[in-house]
């Protein structure tokens, strides 16, 4: 455990990517099975344990320290796991020695609501500060170190000399703590595989179009790059499996999509918007897709709302024959053949965009404001399928951002390295009366001079404090850019913006001169 424990406290604080790779593929190479196998898991978040609630770590460190001590310390902190772990007070006489992670993570699987208290409690009596927070990270079932799935397994991938590619190509017949895949990795044992079951393919990504650039739409093919979810859908063995970019399995989520024949398709996951007309040629926004991503179990009234469809891009594999090899062109020809035999309220195929010229092309893509695009897809003719962003193959045209001048209202200490800093913020716009209703919340966008900038206005203007959260003086204006922007009737002002991240702190505005609601709801889709 206190391996982990340290693998834990150096990611949190290291930014370098490739720093964290070597982190995670050192750790993974010397530590023993079935620590690492655990270790990974709980780094791709495929650690399936009964999460311990914070009511139950509140408590417990109630009964140790002061409670008005604890709610300052974790005011300042800004992360509960942190505050916890720092304050906690060492027992009694010798530390027992530190317990190893297969153990931890044996305690923690099999634990009951009565149990968990004197087991959290006993666990945490035997470690130190770091020890006692990678513990509440992996009770609480929430990371947030900065690792995501993808570079964990990356990382895991570089350790061992293996191509991160064939990781994901096995990766959903395994399951934690890995001693197959651990024994492939070392030469002990063969590749796993996952038999006749639905496996994610790695995605294949474009890269963005540099401005200036104008390709050959002789050898290019164009197509709308619809502002869903990139997902892949399988079928395999008598099961369909909806996967994520990132590999999550998310079929859960979207029971009211699957296929009947083998099958790998890559598309876009979109769902109709309320009130829109039957049949799935009109998409709807993101924000209606968010009404159902995550939902593990959708009730059928929601389904029906807002019933899920994929507008499909690509044929990875039919009849099982893996298609990937073959250029673009044929793939789309066994794709368009394919498409006719599926559901048509649950598939359809992504319609190519004709242009005579670029100029022509480049008109289209300007005058595309819908609430389903955002932007072009360019696609060499001959390019296969290939894992991962290849440099020349496949490339992202996207409209250009929309902006508003908003007034910073509320602000909040960010996670990991960003724990002591205000970094999230929320900003509205004017109503016709002259109140500020939020319209939306960014913590990205700013370097780091302009964050340092940001915090230091957040402390010397607090009107209010709320927990973690501080109402400041309204009187800085942010301009923030966004993708797109929706009705939403979920949202107080009525609004709901795609992707916003700031782009320029406006102190030569006054905040009276800030944007109106009505400004935002005439850009809305």
């Amino acid at each position: 455990m206190d391996a982990f424990a340290r693998l834990l406290d150096a990611l949190l604080y290291t930014r370098s990517r490739t720093a964290k790779l070597r982190l995670i593929a050192d750790y993974l190479l010397a530590t023993p099975d079935p620590d690492r196998g655990w270790a990974l898991a709980a780094l791709t978040g495929t650690l399936d344990l009964k999460a311990v609630q914070p009511s139950l770590l509140k408590a417990l460190i109630g009964e140790r320290v002061d409670p008005t001590l604890f709610a300052l310390s974790h005011d300042f902190v800004g992360d509960m796991a942190e505050t916890i772990s720092l304050l906690w007070p060492e027992p009694p006489g010798d530390r027992p020695a530190s317990p190893s992670l297969d153990a931890v993570i044996g305690q923690l699987a099999g634990l009951s609501r009565k149990d968990s208290p004197a087991v959290v409690a006993a666990l945490l009596d035997r470690l130190d500060v770091q020890g006692r927070y990678a513990l509440i990270k992996l009770a609480t079932g929430a990371m947030r170190i900065g690792v995501s799935a993808r570079l964990a397994k990356t990382g895991f991938a570089q350790g061992f000399g293996l191509d991160v590619e064939a990781v994901e190509e096995v990766w959903h017949g395994l399951v934690p703590p890995f001693a197959p895949l651990f024994a492939w990795a070392s030469g002990q044992g063969p590749q796993p595989t996952a038999g006749d079951v639905p496996v994610f393919r790695p995605f294949m990504l474009a890269s963005p179009l540099e401005d200036g650039m104008m390709l050959d739409l002789a050898t290019h093919v164009a197509e709308w790059k619809w502002d869903g979810i990139r997902v892949q859908i399988v079928h395999a063995g008598g099961q369909t499996r909806l996967f994520s970019r990132t590999g999550d399995d998310i079929s859960a989520s979207f029971p009211d999509i699957s296929l009947d024949q083998p099958l790998a398709l890559d598309g876009e996951l979109l769902v109709r918007g309320e009130g829109q007309a039957d049949g799935i040629a009109a998409s709807g926004s993101f924000n209606a897709l968010q009404q159902r991503l995550g939902r593990k179990a959708p009730t059928a009234k929601l389904m029906t709302e807002r019933p899920a469809f994929i507008r499909v891009y690509d044929l990875l594999s039919h009849a099982g024959e893996d298609m990937r090899a073959l250029p673009w062109q044929a793939r789309r020809a066994r794709l368009e053949a394919v498409l006719p035999g599926l559901n048509p309220a649950r598939f359809e195929l992504s319609p190519l965009v004709e242009a005579s010229s670029w100029d022509d092309l480049a008109r289209l893509r300007d005058a595309a404001r819908d609430a389903a695009i955002e932007g072009l897809m360019l696609k060499r003719r001959d390019a296969p399928y290939v894992a991962g962003r290849r440099q020349g193959q496949w490339f992202k045209w996207k409209r250009s951002a929309l902006t508003a001048d908003c007034v910073l209202m509320y602000a909040q200490r960010g996670h990991g390295k960003r724990s002591s800093l205000y970094s999230d913020f929320t900003f509205g716009c004017w109503t016709p009366d002259g109140h500020l209703l939020p319209v939306g919340k960014a913590y990205s966008g700013f370097t780091d001079a302009e964050l340092a900038m940001l915090d230091k206005f957040v402390r010397t203007n607090t009107l209010q404090k709320f927990g973690p959260v501080r109402e400041v003086e309204k009187s800085l204006v942010l301009e923030v850019a966004f993708d797109s922007i929706h009705a939403s009737s979920r949202h107080k002002s009525g609004l709901a913006m795609r992707f916003p991240r700031i782009s320029r702190i406006r102190t030569d505005k006054p905040a009276h001169e800030a944007d109106t609601i009505a400004a935002l709801l005439k850009l809305a889709t």
